[in-house]
């Protein structure tokens, strides 16, 4: 019974860390890679031969 409380617990905890870090709106990591992505994406659009 322990066992599954824990267990419970750490996948209540990596599901909040998840939603904090990665998914967040605007500060999270996949905002950020997005806003990189679009920036690169421009840069190498306005590149001349």
């Amino acid at each position: 019974m322990r066992n599954i409380l824990i267990t419970v617990m750490m996948l209540i905890v990596v599901a909040l860390l998840f939603t904090n870090i990665i998914a967040q709106d605007g500060t999270g990591t996949s905002a950020r890679i997005t806003t990189q992505g679009t920036t690169t994406n421009t840069t190498l659009g306005n590149l001349e031969p």
